[in-house]
């Protein structure tokens, strides 16, 4: 495996009684980049991050972070070696603090780890680096505020501040944008850009507007296997991925590549 990437699967398979949800994936994560992995409704997307980070485990075939073979590996020692993932909906503690929920996941780091009958002093310890988060993601006027009562795209900055709370060398977003405006929209996907400058990302991802923008590979699913890859501009140009997205044989004049342009 080369150095270059930090995560690569090799012809992994996933099968539910019959069912081949993942059909022998080979996916190679360049290091430092944004990847995004996309497709059309069923194609596979989020049975795949659910393999990669051990909430299902492979039929067949391997996971390598940074070299290490990670197959066997439960989904808590994977996190622990800097694989960190957010979900479709937002997970936070609703009724804590924006700033007691950062907290919390700071004492992840601990070796003293959801000690939460800790004396307030030491707690406010960690109050610093979690105000830095807060700062990172644009939140921290808000750290008083309870997260229930928080806007939903603010709430998935919350999401994406605790998961960096973790220091992940790889972040999973699954579906960061889903569910939001376009202003929230606009908000998180520049949040997702600056957070790429410092850290690999590996995304599954609806808006292709995002996509187009956000991504330096994109790695297109059909049918649990991979269609294509490379660059916006090589995805977007290539018939299938039309046809995989529209349900109709796509060329340069028709419907679906005049949609499929307009996106990008």
């Amino acid at each position: 495996m080369s150095q270059d990437y930090i995560l690569e699967t090799r012809n992994l398979v996933k099968e539910f009684k019959g069912f081949t949800a993942v059909d022998d994936v080979n996916l190679k994560v360049e290091r430092g980049t944004i990847h995004a992995l996309i497709g059309p409704n069923g194609a596979g997307k989020t049975t795949v991050f659910n393999l990669l980070t051990k909430f299902l485990t492979p039929t067949r075939g391997q996971l390598l972070f940074n070299g290490r073979d990670i197959t066997k590996a439960d989904s808590a020692a994977i996190a622990r070696m800097g694989v960190v993932r957010s979900f479709q909906i937002s997970a936070v503690f609703p009724h804590l603090t924006v700033l007691e929920n950062v907290r919390v996941a700071l004492q992840q780091k601990r070796t003293d780890s959801f000690a939460f009958w800790r004396s307030e002093k030491v707690l406010d310890g960690l109050n610093e680096r979690a105000l830095e988060l807060l700062d990172s993601v644009g939140l921290r006027e808000f750290s008083h505020a309870k997260a229930v009562d928080l806007p939903y795209g603010r709430k998935r900055s919350l999401e994406i501040a605790t998961t960096l709370a973790l220091d992940p060398e790889l972040l999973l977003l699954d579906e960061p944008t889903q569910g939001m405006g376009h202003e929230d929209v606009s908000v998180v996907a520049e949040l997702i850009k600056e957070v790429g400058k410092e850290r690999t990302i590996l995304m599954v991802e609806h808006n292709l507007n995002v996509v187009a923008d956000l991504s330096d590979t994109i790695t297109v699913l059909q049918r649990g296997a991979i269609l294509t890859e490379g660059d916006y501009q090589a995805v977007s140009a290539d018939p299938r991925v039309r046809e995989a997205y529209m349900g109709v044989e796509a060329d340069e004049t028709s419907p679906a590549a005049s949609k499929m342009e307009a996106v990008g």
